[in-house]
Order: C-alpha cells, then structure tokens, then sequence
C-alpha cells in the first residue's frame, strides 16, 4: 500500500479571487432593476477591480505576515483573469514560499459556466428565459443545467478529476488553489464528502467572500488512509486587517459572477 501521506497535500489553502468589475456591474445592473450586466467582454477576460487588486495585495501581506502559519510552495489558478491576477498579485506580495514558482493554471478551477443565461440578472432570467427559472425552481442549483451552461454537478465532475491531479503531484506539499465561489463550495463537497443538502446549507449561510481563505490540513487519523481535515472555512482575517472592505457576492443567478 502507499504511503498514504502520499496522496494528499500537507496543507491546502482554497481561496475566492477578489473583487471582480463583474461584481461591481452585477450591483449596478441590479440597483436599475436591469435584466443584463454591462459588460462588453466574455467572462473569462473580466478583471479585478481597483478594491480586488487591494484584496489581493492584503492577502499576500497577511501570509507574508506568517498570519496563516505557513506558505503555499504551489500555486494553482483558474485561467480567468480575475482569478490569475488574483494569484500573481498573492505572489508578488509575498505570500508563497517560492516566489519564482509558475502560477500553474488549470481549466478545471474555472468559473460555473451559465450557458444561455450568462449576464443576465435574477429578474432578466424571470423576463427573458422565464422557463429556464422555471426549470432552476423546480430542479435546484445543484441539478440545473441552463442550455450551454452547468449545474453545480458538473463543476464536481471536473474537480473529482482536479483533486486526483492534486494528489498525483503535490502530495506533502503546502498548496494553495484561487478560484471562484462556486468552486470553493464544490471542492468543500468533494473534499467532506458532502451531501447536496449540507453543501446547499453552507450555501445558504452566506457567501463566499473575495480573497477569503478556506484551509485543510493533513490528518493521519482520518479514516483509514488519512485525509484532509477543515481547519477554517471563509476566512476573511486578511482583508478585514487591512485597509481594504471584505466584500462578497451571492451566487443566486447567471447574473452573479463568482
């Protein structure tokens, strides 16, 4: 049998990227009652924020502080560019090991796909794709899949095969993964071994905050080849101790980017 030390990471850190100006849009757009978010770029091109680069700096800082008891010697990133700019802005602000480690960007960590409703808000889904809301009511977040988009079963799908890559490379190793909020609550799911109604209650205990950290540790004792063990979910310490506002956003439509 291998050495079971082997197939986890010693730490792993899951983290939010910060605040998006697809964040920024979303309010605006719901503050006019409006059915589309303005904005002219795909998803994956919409970056941080001014208050998102902040965030990402003060996360930095705070690991740089020894504040997390430790640094990431991995990065990994989801390819969006709130996500990578997110990471590169961690880095550069001292918070890996190895400041000359690539950031490693994998298609598997990227944003829910909404299909036909991207860009639209919660009321827009209601005017336009009046079905398709019908269809969520019925089905969930969990089991809807809008025509071009995912569910959140999809999203698990990817990651299953995400966290075996994690394993296979960065067993022993101290990792730290940015993402999106979708994907902190399904790597939760996947990590716990979650139910769909335990991980749509966290869910709804409140969202994911920008640059929140969630941390894992290594546990020898779980089970019978050990495990990771939660040791804090949605940490927002980092930006809260600095100068920065912690802000979130909720993930209730395709109008919400994470």
């Amino acid at each position: 049998m291998p050495n079971a030390s082997l197939v986890w990471p010693e730490r792993l850190w899951i983290v939010r990227h910060g605040e998006s100006a697809g964040n920024v849009a979303r309010d605006a757009a719901h503050a006019a009652g409006a059915a589309r978010i303005a904005i002219g770029t795909r998803d994956v091109d919409v970056p941080l924020s001014e208050r998102g680069e902040e965030q990402a700096r003060a996360l930095g800082q705070w690991f740089a502080r020894g504040e997390a008891h430790g640094r990431p010697d991995a990065l990994l990133a989801s390819p969006y560019l709130r996500a990578m700019d997110t990471a590169r802005l961690f880095r550069e602000n001292g918070g890996t090991a190895f400041p000359d480690e690539p950031i490693c960007i994998d298609e598997r960590l990227r944003e829910k796909e909404f299909g036909i409703l991207d860009g639209l808000t919660t009321s827009g889904i209601t005017q336009l794709l009046p079905e398709q809301a019908e269809f969520r009511r019925l089905l969930g977040k969990f089991y809807h899949r809008p025509p071009g988009g995912e569910s959140w079963c999809d999203v698990i799908f990817r990651l299953r095969s995400l966290m075996d890559t994690v394993g296979l490379h960065y067993g022993e190793r101290r990792v730290m993964i940015v993402a999106h909020q979708v994907v902190v609550l399904c790597l939760r799911y996947v990590i716990e071994r979650m139910s769909e109604a335990e991980i749509l209650e966290i869910d709804r205990q409140g969202d994911v905050a920008n640059c929140s950290v969630t941390e894992y540790r290594f546990d020898p004792t779980q089970g019978r080849d050990g495990g990771l063990s939660l040791v804090r979910y949605n940490e927002t310490a980092p930006v809260e101790e600095s100068t920065v506002s912690v802000t979130s956003e909720p993930d209730r439509s395709a109008g919400v980017r994470g």
